[in-house]
């Protein structure tokens, strides 16, 4: 498996580390951390 390397804020980071080891996820959206909210909304939204 090739691996893969990608650039991104700590919100998105957080949002991909939580989104994949969990199956239900309560988030409060605040400021600054409402952009993690918004990518895994986004993402179950879409299936993923």
């Amino acid at each position: 498996m090739k691996r893969q390397f990608k650039t991104m804020d700590g919100n998105n980071a957080a949002a991909h580390v939580s989104y994949a080891f969990t199956e239900v996820s309560g988030i409060y959206p605040i400021t600054p951390s409402s952009p993690m909210a918004d990518y895994v909304d986004q993402w179950a939204a879409a299936g993923r």
